[in-house]
């Protein structure tokens, strides 16, 4: 493969990536905002959940909404409307739903709350579709899956600051004595991200993306074997159930946490923030590994980048942290935890089927690990759950669209929809938490893993009847 031809183009991907900052800044943000309203409307474990299951499902009431317009214009929405066009609206959604949050705030009204988050999700869900397909395509399709998980890394960058500064903002510079909570706090931040959403649209929308970038043309022999409907092809169809748990589980390890640290551990509430940060930091730490090879470097750079780009990710988290005044000798053995997705991220050889079964692998055994164990031990084999989701959604995508055709588009919009298993599965575990201890809710997502592992393997077999092989593809690409 030349460099010319991977050639990822900068100028354009570069303002693409800021919309994937902001799903990363409020999703995780969402983990401070479950137990601020858990207190200040007195819920249970799982109606706080209702949090995330607002957000998530806005994702494939957007997605169904999306196919509905597509169908009554008789043309595919982005297409109609432009690349470009079609982010600017997605944010401008976005923005209108943070504007509930004042009146939300001023009644004290949790159903106004919910439903500006599920606003906010909508635009998301626009922003998605639009977005994950035009990130594939400003490179080739060889490094199509590094550009998404160098996206990712960036959306995990706000998951890392962000429930700091909401919390910041919530809480303020010191930590206070009293635990109570006045809702009205959160009516700022998230006004004042509105605003940043409409001045992204307004970026993107003069920017050199193009509004309708080039498609690959299907191949003689895809077009042959291609099928009526992307739900034809069993590697999609298994995908979106992969995609449903593994945001689920990704989602709901995150929002259940605060709770048991609170609850279990004896943390004070304002205290959490920088757990929930470290979780989704870990993220950011799997996906800058995994981007590495988007770059296109040497052999032997590329090996060296390997051990550093997870420390530097690292550093970034530890670089916020200290900003934030956290007092961070708690942090500094994670870094030998980071050791471990190293070793699996070798172990794979850039194979997304191989990938998936080692992280998933690991991801059961960081589960088992917290519900077995008590104190810190629980809370950073809860958090190491972050590195072993890192480069999931890349894999299962990848996997799950491969031989596709110019079915893809079609089934990307499938995938899309199911993000809604991040409120489905974080209400599940919420609801079990309830019934027995938080610790032990955490089965739910040794479930998902499990599934996730049962894909990695059995679509590899799917895809090679296909002619499709990652192995036969890797080495001869890079």
């Amino acid at each position: 493969m030349s460099s010319e031809n991977s050639q990822t183009k900068w100028g354009q991907f570069l303002p693409l990536i800021s919309v994937f900052f902001f799903w990363g800044f409020v999703a995780a943000s969402n983990d401070i905002l479950i137990p601020v309203f858990k207190k200040a409307f007195d819920l249970t474990q799982g109606e706080s959940q209702l949090v995330s299951l607002a957000f998530y499902v806005a994702y494939t009431v957007g997605s169904i909404l999306y196919m509905l317009v597509s169908w009554l214009i008789k043309e595919d929405l982005t297409n109609k409307i432009g690349y470009k066009n079609g982010l600017a609206l997605g944010l401008t959604i976005s923005a209108i739903g943070t504007l509930l949050f004042y009146p939300a705030a001023n009644t004290g009204s949790f159903p106004l709350m919910l439903s500006g988050l599920f606003i906010v999700g909508l635009g998301f869900s626009l922003q998605q579709t639009v977005a994950n397909p035009l990130a594939i395509a400003l490179g080739t399709v060889q490094t199509a899956s590094q550009r998404l998980t160098l996206a990712g890394g960036i959306n995990n960058f706000g998951t890392t600051i962000g429930p700091l500064i909401v919390s910041f903002a919530i809480f303020g510079a010191t930590a206070a004595e009293s635990t109570d909570v006045s809702v009205e706090s959160v009516k700022g931040p998230y006004l004042i991200l509105g605003l940043a959403f409409l001045i992204v649209a307004v970026i993107l929308k003069f920017s050199s993306l193009p509004d309708k970038p080039a498609i690959a043309e299907v191949s003689a022999a895809d077009a042959l074997t291609e099928k009526k409907s992307a739900l034809h092809y069993p590697q999609l169809v298994m995908g979106m159930i992969a995609i449903f748990l593994y945001v689920g589980v990704e989602v709901a390890t995150a929002s259940n946490l605060p709770a048991y640290m609170e609850k279990d551990l004896g943390f004070k509430l304002q205290d959490i923030a920088p757990y929930v940060s470290l979780y989704w930091a870990s993220l950011m730490v799997g996906r800058w590994t995994g981007a590495v090879e988007a770059f296109n470097l040497k052999a032997g750079m590329q090996k060296i980048f390997k051990f550093l780009a997870p420390y530097i990710a690292f550093g970034v988290f530890l670089m916020v942290n200290a900003i934030a005044k956290h007092d961070l000798t708690p942090f500094y053995v994670y870094g030998f935890v980071i050791l471990i997705l190293i070793a699996a991220d070798i172990a794979s050889k850039g194979n997304p089927a191989r990938m998936l079964l080692i992280f998933s692998v690991l991801g059961i055994a960081a589960l088992l690990t917290g519900m077995s164990t008590s104190g810190m031990t629980s809370v950073y084999a809860f958090t190491s759950v972050g590195l072993f989701c890192s480069t999931l959604w890349p894999c299962i995508f990848t996997l799950a669209v491969s031989g596709l055709g110019n079915k893809t588009s079609q089934g990307s919009n499938f995938l899309i929809m199911m993000i809604m298993g991040g409120g489905i599965i974080s209400w599940l575990q919420g609801f079990i938490a309830d019934e027995t201890t938080i610790q032990a809710s955490y089965i739910v997502g040794v479930g998902c893993f499990a599934y996730l592992a049962f894909y990695a393997w059995k679509v590899s077999g799917i895809l090679k009847k296909q002619g499709i092989n990652f192995d036969t593809k890797i080495s001869g690409g890079h």
